[in-house]
């Protein structure tokens, strides 16, 4: 829908409820307690674009494609509609009582990546203050925890994007690495667009030929699960070649004798051997990349969600700093997050090992300094927890009772028919969501939530932006807040303060919790969030005025006193940052001394300009080796499997699949796959074939492309059923990131003979 440009005074200016781009729009509010979605040309990340998803998200507002009333089980095993009251008492009695048989641990709690910033930290707060509980943690983990693990490995602090996306059209080559932004997020693409305008190069890495890859000047196809030696084989290269920025990495790194004797050890004719990407590829990639000044790379779930992502993403870190394309401005590392909050959701206590702020759960200090904003004793904090597929993989034995928040594992879980198995043998579940998702069938109480046009609160997008959604309209009769149901449980399991329903007063005491942390927030508040367009993490509260920084100016981006603190003088936006420590955890406007009010730190758009946030500033390099798919071809299972995203769906799509257009658009599953691979098993397009791995059997009708490497096949994950992908996909877990293998598995490809049609498939 076009903007007229003529603003209506009804019209809340937001941001979209989908990925990690979190789109500008503006709400209109219309009859029928829904809204009208326009462009919002102000916000500098989409600049009024909109996608497909975007354009058409108030449809779930709608009561009909919405929860409106609580669900409870009834005697004869059906969900019926119940009072708020009835509903609560029943999740406090039974959270209750599995404490009381089998201790606190027996509880469970699994958040999800899209809730905003105060929610996340609220239930990490209920988790482990009002039931006591280390077992929480969150759909998040599938998301970009390798990314985050090797981040904080290399540079001491991960956050998605240390450069805003306006960076990428002024670099001169973006590697851009298991991502397809044509569809997972469309406004993003005209950044690799202009890049390439400008004169830029786009390399793209991906087993497939995907829309994004149609639009590279090189595109490179390995074999599913060879990413990492993709990366040393160019590494290799770069070394055998003479380009390694010996000056960068004398002065700005350790560890490198290491690294490079584990890349010289990957020559290319052994990586082509592994990758399937010839010599002269990788060659022409290594040019490409070194030609420029500035460069950069930028991962996604490709070489993320494997058994090995995190040395995967640190052997393409290894290549930025080898060729000193990190902490250097226009160049860098970075990971594009997926879900609308995959950045804030994991930086504020609902991931297992995290407390607010992105501190350690087993740092004392940061124990002692939440402990004390959250008014508890440190040693009643339990420690961390299990990561989400080993606690999903618990339910029903050591975890007896689960409170689900803003997930769809069912869909969205890897083995995801075991993990089906596991919800269905709790003693006790309850879900908070929009829609009855397959996870919410499946539960003892639903509760219906408010939704982002109905509820103010806070995200951070992939740049470390954060940013303010408004609430537009009321939400209906019987619908309530996430914040409401955190309330309300609190006081029936005997704690009355502390969680309060007002999402500001949430955010205040979260600036608080973050001062000094990593992800240090205690300079935003809503204020600034309106009138800024969203203010760059990390953002301390500033001390004093008479303090010698002025960063209000532009002059100065000092982050108070703390460990391994940037205190250069800076100009512009170019701002460096270290560590993000700080000891104030006062308001940023707060005055000492003469009454003179400090000015507000600005913000920090770029990290690492300065000095990575190590010890000793020094970003490090990590020696990792090739090593094979937790599960490769064999016999029985010849074909790999990849899994991902279409344009007009979004995650396990319990909510676009709610949205008439989209299903007309992607109405269901599908199995790509080569034509050679077709002729052997004598399919034609739209046939059924079967999918099997060692997990279990998917269904979807054949789509033939010669966009796929013959000896892999793909299916898109966002339909449960027959055709549910993550039927299939392997559970084995990165040893550091506790990521799942989701990207790649052993399968073999079957016809079948007798099949009902998916009813909206042409």
């Amino acid at each position: 829908m076009q903007n007229t440009g003529t603003r209506n005074p009804a019209t809340t200016p937001t941001h979209c409820p989908y990925c990690a781009l979190q789109c500008g729009m503006n709400l209109t509010p219309v009859e029928g307690g829904t809204v009208e979605v326009s462009e919002r040309a102000d916000f500098p990340v989409n600049r009024g674009a909109l996608c497909g998803k975007g354009r058409t998200a108030a449809a779930v507002l709608a009561p009909g494609a919405r929860l409106t009333s609580p669900l409870v089980r009834s005697g004869d095993g059906a969900l019926v509609p119940a009072g708020w009251d009835e509903a609560l008492d029943r999740i406090a009695g039974n959270l209750e009582r599995t404490r009381a048989r089998y201790g606190a641990d027996a509880l469970g709690v699994f958040g999800g990546g899209g809730l905003t910033n105060e929610k996340a930290y609220a239930l990490g707060k209920f988790a482990r203050v009002v039931l006591g509980t280390s077992q929480i943690d969150y759909n998040g983990r599938f998301c970009m925890s390798s990314a985050a693990a090797a981040g904080t490995r290399a540079f001491g602090l991960d956050r998605g994007l240390p450069f805003p996306l306006a960076d990428v059209p002024r670099t001169g080559c973006v590697i851009l690495v298991g991502s397809n932004p044509a569809e997972t997020m469309p406004p993003s693409l005209r950044y690799f667009t202009e890049l390439r305008e400008n004169g830029g190069t786009l390399i793209v890495v991906d087993p497939r030929r995907t829309r994004t890859a149609e639009q590279a000047d090189l595109h490179l196809a390995p074999r599913p699960g060879t990413d990492l030696a993709l990366a040393l084989g160019m590494l290799h290269l770069v070394v055998a070649e003479g380009r390694v920025d010996e000056e960068y990495v004398e002065e700005r790194t350790s560890g490198w004798e290491e690294a490079r004797a584990a890349a010289m050890a990957h020559w290319p004719e052994y990586v082509e051997r592994i990758t399937g990407v010839s010599v002269p590829e990788l060659r022409e990639a290594v040019r490409l990349f070194c030609a420029p000044e500035a460069a950069m790379v930028l991962t996604a779930r490709g070489p993320e969600q494997q058994a090995k992502g995190t040395d995967t993403v640190g052997a393409w870190i290894n290549l930025c700093l080898a060729t000193g394309r990190a902490g250097r401005p226009l160049s860098g590392y970075g990971c594009l997050t997926g879900q609308g909050n995959g950045q804030g959701g994991r930086e504020h206590g609902q991931k297992a090992d995290q407390l607010p702020g992105y501190r350690k759960l087993t740092d004392p200090a940061a124990r002692q300094h939440v402990a004390e904003v959250w008014g508890v004793d440190p040693d009643a904090l339990p420690g961390p927890g299990r990561s989400a597929y080993e606690l999903l993989d618990a339910l029903g034995t050591d975890v007896r009772s689960l409170l689900v928040m803003g997930s769809n594992p069912v869909v969205s879980a890897p083995r995801a028919a075991h993990v089906e198995g596991r919800l269905r043998s709790l003693d006790f579940l309850a879900v908070c969501d929009v829609v009855l998702s397959e996870t919410a069938e499946l539960a003892d109480v639903v509760l219906p939530v408010t939704q982002w046009a109905e509820e103010t609160g806070t995200t951070t997008s992939l740049e470390g932006r954060v940013l303010l959604r408004r609430r537009a309209i009321t939400p209906p009769d019987g619908v309530r807040g996430d914040l409401e149901v955190l309330h309300g449980l609190a006081g029936r399991l005997g704690v009355e303060k502390g969680f309060p329903t007002d999402p500001e007063e949430v955010f205040e005491e979260l600036r608080r919790a973050s001062a000094g942390g990593p992800a240090d927030y205690s300079g935003i508040d809503y204020r600034r969030l309106a009138e800024e367009n969203g203010v760059f993490w990390p953002c301390p509260a500033q001390p004093a005025a008479d303090d010698t920084h002025t960063a209000a100016t532009g002059t100065g981006t000092g982050t108070g006193p703390g460990p391994g603190r940037d205190t250069r003088t800076g100009t512009g936006t170019a701002t460096g940052s270290g560590s993000t420590g700080t000891d104030s955890d006062s308001d940023s406007d707060a005055g000492v001394g003469t009454g003179l009010r400090a000015a507000p730190h600005p913000g920090t758009p770029r990290l690492f300009l300065d000095r990575f946030a190590t010890d000793d500033g020094r970003a490090r390099f990590v020696p990792v080796t090739h090593r094979p798919s937790a599960e490769e071809p064999d016999d029985e299972y010849p074909v790999l499997l990849t899994t991902g995203r279409v344009v007009s769906q979004y995650q396990s799509g319990a909510q676009t699949r709610r949205v008439a257009e989209l299903n007309a658009a992607a109405p269901g599953p599908f199995v790509e796959l080569h034509p050679r691979l077709a002729a052997r098993l004598g399919a034609a397009e739209g046939d059924p074939l079967a999918v099997v791995s060692r997990r279990g059997r998917a269904v979807a009708p054949a789509r033939i492309t010669t966009g796929i490497r013959p000896d892999t096949v793909f299916m898109p994950f966002h339909w449960p059923g027959e055709g549910r992908a993550n039927t299939l996909t392997n559970p084995a877990l990165d040893p550091t990131s506790r990521m799942p293998e989701f990207k790649v598995c052993a399968v073999r490809v079957e016809t079948v003979t007798s099949w009902r049609r998916h009813p909206l498939l042409p």
